[in-house]
């Protein structure tokens, strides 16, 4: 899992990379939660969606926002680090120029950023959110949702209530040409402490129903 630092708008950004071993594999990108609540690449959900998409054949990186860690510049409440991200997606599609399939995947504030992001790049094929801060911040430019995805969260999050990410979830789900998977974890709290290996079999589990559908997809 080599340490990696590229160039963002507002400086240098630290990340880490795995690249796939697979020829023109899948890309993926996974954000952290909210830099101001000690949200870093090392989150233990944003670990382990990156291991789970790294374990699915993806060449997949995650990265400090500005401002966190060893990456240069300071909070921007959500519009710098949206344009981070988006220099982390450039880094990493210059490196895999011949992939077929692009993936943005993020935690509460990492989620926001992630559907922000999905909404302005249109290579992006599938995401998957987990515990969307739908409660507490915008979602309404999803309108329409470009692409299919994934929604988890779990039904002891105190942080962000339900049943407004299942409104958003019935939102999207409603939309023409895409599918929103709404999957509610028991028990899980907002970071899934002691839940970590069901949110893996669950996200991997998705991936491999989706990667399943490309491929039959391409192969028509």
């Amino acid at each position: 899992m080599p340490e990696i630092i590229f160039n963002g708008p507002e400086g240098r950004l630290e990340g880490r990379y795995t690249h796939s071993s697979q020829p023109n594999a899948p890309i993926a990108l996974i954000l952290h939660p909210h830099p101001k609540q000690g949200g870093t690449m090392n989150n233990k959900v944003v670990y382990t969606l990156y291991h789970t998409f790294a374990k699915r054949g993806f060449s997949v990186m995650r990265f400090n926002f500005r401002g966190v860690g060893r990456s240069q510049g300071t909070f921007d409440n959500g519009q710098g680090e949206l344009s981070d991200a988006a220099s982390a997606l450039d880094w990493m599609q210059a490196l895999n120029a011949n992939s077929q399939e692009c993936w943005v995947a993020g935690f509460s504030f990492g989620a926001w950023i992630a559907m922000q992001l999905l909404m302005r790049r249109p290579e992006i094929s599938g995401f998957i959110s987990v515990a969307p801060p739908a409660g507490s911040h915008d979602f309404t430019f999803l309108a329409p949702c470009p692409s299919s995805g994934m929604i988890v969260h779990g039904d002891k999050d105190t942080l962000v209530p339900e049943p407004a990410v299942a409104k958003l979830a019935h939102k999207l789900s409603q939309q023409k040409n895409i599918s929103v998977e709404y999957t509610i974890i028991p028990g899980a709290n907002h970071f899934f402490a002691e839940h970590l290996p069901v949110l893996s079999q669950e996200v991997d589990g998705y991936l491999a129903r989706s990667q399943g559908r490309l491929g039959a997809s391409s192969g028509d």
